[in-house]
Order: C-alpha cells, then structure tokens, then sequence
C-alpha cells in the first residue's frame, strides 16, 4: 500500500512511512551501480521462483511501491529487507551478504570519500574550533548533534549520520595505527549539548582514546590571548607516498587542497596552535578536573 506515493512497510508492527536518508543519491554513480545491480538480482532471484511483486510484496512485508524501486534501482534495501528475501527466494544466503555493499552506499559520498582518506593516512593532524572532531564522538554524543541541527532532520536522516560516523573510527582499529593529533577549544568540552550524562560519557571517552599510543588530545584554553585557529577548522591527512590533503575554511573556500603552497600553509597554523595549546599532559589532567566538575 502507499500513502501519498510513500511506500509503507505493512509487516507486524509497522504502519509508518518509508523513512528518508534511503533514497540513492544521483550524483552518486558508485551508490547507483551498487543499488541498480542489487535490485537486479532480487528481480531475477524473484522471477526465477515464479513470484509475481504483489505476491513477494506480501512475503516480504513491504509495499509493492517499495519492491518496484528497489529491483528498479532507485531505493537502497534495508538490512532486513534482504534478510528476509534471501530466506523467501531460497537464495541460500546470497542475497544476504549482499548487505555488506548495501551498508556502504548508504553513507553520503563525501562521507565515504573521507573515510577513504583517512584509512589511507599515516598522519591526521586534525582541530575542531565548533564542536569535538567527528572521530572523538560518542555515538550518543554525535546523536545530540544531529538532533540539534535545524531545520529538523528525520530519526532515520540522524541513524544514518551517526553510523556514518562510527564507521569512520576503524582508523583507530588499524593494524598499521596512524598518528593522531587532535586540537580541541575548551568550550566545545564544556558545551553540556545532550545532557549531563552524555557529554560525562564523552568526556570520559575522550580520556580512553587520550591514552592510545598513536593519539595525543591537546586543549586550546578559553583565556589565550593569541590564538591561531581563529580562521576556522583545520585537517592534514599526509599518506605513506609522501603526498598530503589538506582542508580549511581559510584556504581555497574550504576545499581540499594538495598544493605545497597551500598545505605548508595549514601545517604551519596546526603548528603554532599546537603549541599554543595545553601540553597532552596538561589537557589530560584538564579533562579529568572538568569530567570531575560535570
């Protein structure tokens, strides 16, 4: 069934509308690929057992708007969705390990693009002057975020950012670890955004990742009087090949940059921030009397 052309799952205990963030991107032509040959596989899976849409439509518990897109290749399945037809076809598992393609295309490309980088890096020079990096955030912590952000988005929109953003800390999981240098402002430590127990799981958090040996968390104090990352945000990703990419609001509108001129530029800002920031040491001991006051 539809409401308003809206595919709705009419399995137990649904009813609601086929949640947005799964739609596939158009300028996406990866996602497109991936997305086109799963739903060709399902169609030919489906036709090969004799089932007709509204009958598989019923099986699977989905609308039959639902089903069209998916094998026409314009919506990307859900984990489940593939699940349950993989038993349905007797595909004896084939459809569900194509779950592991599905999982990655539904991260935005900039985001996958990103995680690339920085599963490539050897060194990530990394400061945040808004909020805390991406790469130090709790899951709870990165929901309070999104749910902040206006307007409003969707539960599935915000689920879908925060597993983005989970995903992209297998680079601390690395077996090769790069280093990492992360420069935080204090006020976004001391920001209480999702509540006292969330920004008290953070803070903690950021004292466990503090403590690898391939990190160090450095924090920029409120009361400097000179201050180099007032220009805004900054990244360094340098690669085994020697070869960099660099990013910065300051520099090039934002974009990346791989140019020397322009690289040598944002690592000499990352560096007199750095050394304008607390020691390691220091911002260890910081974070503990901070988590100690919250």
């Amino acid at each position: 069934m539809s409401v308003n052309g809206e595919a709705v799952r009419v399995g137990p205990g649904t009813g609601q509308a086929d949640e947005p963030g799964w739609e596939v991107d158009p300028d996406d032509d990866w996602a497109l690929a991936v997305v086109a040959t799963v739903g060709r596989q399902l169609k030919l899976r489906r036709e090969a057992v004799g089932m007709r849409v509204p009958e598989f439509a019923v099986a699977v518990g989905y609308g039959e708007d639902l089903v069209y897109k998916i094998e026409s290749g314009r919506r990307i399945p859900r984990p489940e969705y593939l699940d349950t037809a993989d038993e349905i076809l007797r595909a004896g598992g084939l459809v569900a390990a194509m779950k592991e393609d599905v999982r990655k295309v539904r991260y935005p490309k900039k985001v996958r693009d990103l995680a690339q980088m920085e599963a490539r890096a050897v060194e990530l020079q990394l400061y945040d002057p808004v909020n805390l990096h991406g790469l130090l955030q709790t899951p709870e912590y990165a929901r309070a975020l999104f749910r902040m952000r206006r307007p409003r988005y969707a539960e599935e929109e915000i689920e879908r950012g925060v597993a983005a953003r989970v995903a992209r800390k297998a680079v601390f999981d690395r077996e090769a670890a790069p280093e990492l240098s992360f420069v935080q402002d204090e006020w976004t430590l001391r920001r209480r955004l999702g509540g006292l127990d969330v920004v008290r799981a953070q803070l903690e958090h950021l004292l466990t990742v503090a403590q690898l040996p391939n990190v160090e968390v450095q924090v920029m104090p409120m009361d400097r009087e000179e201050h180099a990352g007032a220009d805004g945000a900054i990244e360094v990703l340098k690669f085994e090949d020697g070869t960099a990419v660099g990013r910065s609001p300051a520099v090039a509108g934002g974009r990346p940059v791989t140019d020397p001129r322009q690289l040598r530029i944002l690592e000499l800002r990352y560096g007199i921030i750095r050394a304008q920031a607390l020691t390691p040491l220091e911002s260890t001991a910081f974070i503990e009397r901070l988590l100690g006051e919250t």
